[in-house]
């Protein structure tokens, strides 16, 4: 009997140490399985369970981009976002557009920040494509809200990798009433551009206010060589081989800003200014075509209400063989870093923007038009632009020069004429670095 009655004790020692261990189990939620994978629980993303104590830890994604001037527009959509999702805090950091394109790479390659970015078209998008910083979005559903036109210059391989945001046309911005004041109505040839801005400058103002230092080379190289070069593959054979800068169509466009430059229609020392000194000019009235683009219609009519403005493009030829009326870009690419720790998360904010009411709120609030279905646009500016909706337009030409060396060239080429050298000559020495680039 004591040797049954000791087995029994053991029997029913060995029992509770098993039910203690089943119910620790059953405690755990799944334990480590679950905290490996949080967004396959069960709970909203964003909710990040701790193992074993059912507490939700909040999750904070990066958001870079380089559009400083949206930012006030942008927090307000934040703080919606956030509220929606109490999880999940968004952190901004916004850099310079040209320090941008030179340094986010680097930024987005352990992940630590960067979880949403945002991606130039052409030799950025490249760039981070061939890095393998873009995920996948190709299935997401969100990728309906947008017009399936205005969404390829974010795809690679048949795949989706960043959605374009923006609208933007990269063509001239005019002051209407030193227009009309003048008798000046837009040029339809290149001898009526000319003749445009030399009545301009009789009148004792600046023509075209030039960024010559930074975005002006390469924002106003697109309407100038738009007809010089109605092939819209150009620049894909000059990275070919199959064309050269040297040839006519290049030299030409060159030729032409000589010429704007030499006749006195840019301001003193365009080579020298800066994008806020060539804005400055435009916003005060002193020069009444401003050479960058649409994008820089809100933040004109915010410094200067009583700004009327509306877009033309220089037509560089005869007006019966002009084949483009203007230049469009999709940009302002948005996208989810590969490496993001938070993917799930950075995809639903990318969702949340994409939603027509908040891409309004964004649209009407910033003055850009937006690649969204559906949005109801209510700004002055943007009914301006929307008049380029019906006009023939063709992507960027910067925009499809994918290696970084080669439209370093090209832009400089056009820096190189303003300096002084001959068109010839600046077409030939960019020729020289387009051939290092490609093996020649």
């Amino acid at each position: 009997m004591k040797s049954i009655f000791k087995l029994s004790k053991i029997a029913l020692v060995i029992a509770a140490a098993l039910l203690v261990t089943v119910l620790a189990a059953c405690g755990s939620g799944n334990g480590l399985g679950n905290s490996a994978n949080n967004n396959d629980s069960g709970g909203a993303a964003g909710e990040t369970k701790q193992a074993g104590s059912g507490v939700k830890d909040p999750v904070t994604i990066s958001f870079l981009h380089w559009r400083g001037e949206d930012q006030a527009v942008l927090d307000v959509i934040i703080d919606k976002f956030e509220q929606e999702h109490a999880g999940i805090h968004v952190e901004t950091q916004v850099f310079p557009s040209d320090q941008y394109q030179s340094t986010v790479q680097a930024k987005l390659i352990d992940g630590s920040v960067g979880d949403v970015f945002t991606s130039f078209p052409g030799a950025q998008f490249e760039a981070i494509a061939k890095a393998g910083l873009f995920a996948d979005l190709s299935g997401e559903s969100f990728v309906s809200a947008y017009e399936p036109a205005l969404i390829e210059a974010g795809q690679k391989d048949g795949k989706q990798l960043a959605l374009p945001y923006q609208l933007v046309y990269n063509i001239p911005i005019y002051n209407v009433a030193l227009f009309e004041q003048h008798g000046i109505e837009v040029p339809k040839d290149w001898d009526g551009f000319l003749a445009a801005a030399e009545k301009l400058k009789a009148a004792g103002l600046t023509p075209i206010a030039f960024a010559g230092a930074d975005i002006g080379p390469g924002q106003f190289m697109n309407p100038m060589v738009m007809n010089n070069a109605p092939d819209e593959q150009i620049f894909a054979k000059l990275q070919a081989g199959e064309a050269k800068l040297t040839d006519e169509w290049w030299v030409k466009t060159l030729t032409q800003f000589k010429e704007l430059n030499d006749n006195g229609y840019f301001q003193k020392d365009a080579l020298g200014t800066k994008a806020d000194a060539a804005n400055a000019l435009f916003i005060q009235e002193k020069a009444a075509i401003l050479a960058s683009g649409s994008y820089q219609l809100a933040g004109n009519k915010a410094s200067n209400p009583n700004l009327r403005q509306k877009l033309l493009a220089p037509i560089t030829v005869p007006a019966d063989q002009a084949v483009f009326e203007g230049i469009h870009t999709t940009t302002f690419m948005l996208a989810v870093n590969s490496k993001s720790k938070h993917p799930e998360e950075a995809k639903l904010f990318i969702e949340f923007l994409s939603r027509k009411d908040i891409a309004a709120e964004y649209a009407n609030g910033t003055g850009q038009n937006v690649t969204v279905k559906d949005v109801d646009y209510t700004s002055e500016e943007l009914k301006v632009v929307s008049e380029w909706t019906t006009k023939k337009t063709r992507f960027q030409p910067r925009f499809t020069i994918t290696n970084t060396e080669v439209q370093e060239a090209v832009l400089s080429s056009i820096q190189a004429v303003l300096g002084g050298t001959e068109p010839q000559k600046a077409a030939e020495e960019a020729q020289a670095i387009v051939d290092q680039q490609i093996g020649k």
